[in-house]
C-alpha cells in the first residue's frame, strides 16, 4: 500500500512498504519534475521542481508506478573486515539466549543492504539482521562511540562512520573508512548497497 502525503510546496512524502523498489522504480521511470529522492525506514521523501509539476500530478504518478526489485547485479557489493571484539557482545549474547560464537555467526553470515542513511553522515541502517539479534537500544547510551564500531539495535546493524555518542550494542569494530570526503563517492554504503561482514581472528 503507498500513500502520499503533501510535504510542503515542492515535495511529497510517500509511506510506503518497500522504499528502495520505489526508489528503484523513480529511477527507471522518472515522474515529470523529479529533482531528488531521500529513502528512510518507511518512506521515500520525492522533492520536485514547482515549475515543471505539482503536487496532485507527481502524486499521481507516484501512485500509479509499479514497485520494482532492484537486481542483484546492479547493486554495489562492499565486504567489511570486522573484530568481534565488541564491549556488549557478551551481553547481546545473553539477551537473545545464544552464546558469543553463535551471535558473532549470525550476524556474519548474513547479507545486509543499506536501506537508507541518517543520523550522521555516512551511518547506514542495514536491512537483514537476523531476529533473535533485534534488540531494544540501551538503556544509557554512550556518550562517544569509535569509528568504525559495528553495532545492532532494533532490526538494524550499522557501522559508526565518526567518533559519535550512541546508544547501540557493539558487536566489534572494523578499520574500513565508510565515510570518507577524499573519495569521489565519501558514502561507502550508500542505500541499496549489499554488505557482508567478514570475521577476522
Amino acid at each position: 500500500m503507498t500513500t502520499v502525503l503533501r510535504y510542503g510546496d515542492s515535495a511529497v512524502l510517500v509511506e510506503v512498504d518497500d522504499v528502495l523498489g520505489l526508489q528503484a522504480a523513480c529511477e527507471a521511470d522518472p515522474p515529470a519534475g523529479l529533482v531528488e529522492l531521500v529513502p528512510a525506514a518507511r518512506t521515500l521523501l520525492v522533492q520536485f521542481d514547482p515549475a515543471r509539476t505539482d503536487v496532485a500530478t507527481i502524486s499521481r504518478a507516484l501512485t500509479d508506478l509499479s514497485i520494482v526489485e532492484r537486481p542483484v547485479g546492479e547493486a554495489d557489493e562492499v565486504t567489511l573486515p570486522v573484530r568481534y571484539d565488541g564491549a556488549d557482545l557478551a551481553e547481546v549474547a545473553e539477551a537473545s539466549g545464544l552464546d558469543v560464537d553463535e551471535v558473532v555467526r549470525r550476524h556474519s553470515s548474513t547479507t545486509y543492504v543499506a536501506a537508507f542513511c541518517g543520523f550522521a553522515p555516512g551511518f547506514a541502517y542495514l536491512t537483514g539482521l537476523d531476529p533473535a539479534l533485534h534488540l531494544p537500544r540501551r538503556s544509557t547510551p554512550r556518550t562517544r562511540v569509535p569509528a568504525g564500531a559495528v553495532a545492532v539495535a532494533g532490526e538494524y546493524t550499522a557501522v559508526y562512520p565518526h567518533p559519535s555518542p550512541g546508544g547501540w550494542h557493539l558487536l566489534g569494530h572494523t578499520d574500513a573508512p565508510v565515510w570518507d570526503v577524499d573519495r569521489p563517492r565519501p558514502n561507502l554504503l550508500a542505500p541499496g548497497t549489499r554488505v557482508r561482514f567478514e570475521v577476522l581472528g
